[in-house]
Order: C-alpha cells, then sequence, then structure tokens
C-alpha cells in the first residue's frame, strides 16, 4: 500500500528527475530527450511539472537508468493522489462508508 504524506505535499516526479538525476549526472534535458527517444517537450514539460509521467515515459527513464519503470509511476501515482485528495476533500468528507459487509464484498472486483 502506498502511503500519501498529509505533512506536505510529494515532490512531482519531474523535480525528482531533475535534482536527482539529471543534474548529478550531469545529463541536459536535451540528452535525455535524445537518449530516450523522446521530444524535447515532453522531457521540459515533466521536469516543469506541465506533464506526468506516463507508461511509456516510465519504461524509457528505468531503461536508460537502470531501474524500474515502477519507481517512476509510483512518484506519479503519489503526486497525483496527493493531488486529487486535496481537491476533493469536501466531497470525501460528505461519504459515508458502507457498513453492510456483505454488499461491501461484492462491490469489490
Amino acid at each position: 500500500m502506498i502511503r500519501i504524506p498529509t505533512y506536505r505535499p510529494p515532490s512531482h516526479p519531474g523535480e525528482l528527475l531533475d535534482q536527482e538525476f539529471l543534474q548529478p549526472m550531469g545529463i541536459t534535458q536535451r540528452e535525455l530527450a535524445n537518449a530516450i527517444y523522446v521530444p524535447y517537450q515532453r522531457v521540459n514539460e515533466i521536469i516543469n511539472g506541465r506533464r506526468g509521467i506516463t507508461p511509456s515515459t516510465a519504461l524509457r527513464l528505468a531503461k536508460y537508468f537502470g531501474m524500474s519503470a515502477d519507481f517512476w509511476l509510483n512518484s506519479q501515482h503519489c503526486w497525483d493522489l496527493y493531488h486529487a485528495q486535496q481537491a476533493e476533500t469536501s466531497v470525501l468528507e460528505q461519504i459515508s462508508p458502507c457498513l453492510n459487509s456483505k454488499d461491501s464484498q461484492s462491490a469489490v472486483i
């Protein structure tokens, strides 16, 4: 189960990519884009937080950096879930949990 930090927002995957990978390794955005066969604009938008990490991009980053695609997808998932939770707070507070165990078990797919 993924834990969502409640004390601070998670870092955008692009910030992580830039600060933990590109800058320390001396790799430019354009060099990364060329190496993983994507347009420069895609990498730039990810770095600047205007675009998320798709499964396709996660696979490419994983191959390039020698790591798991799940790392990138989990980072994106945490970001998305945190911001959805913030946006939906008032609605979520109004939803009452299902108390009938038979109904709740049949609703699970």
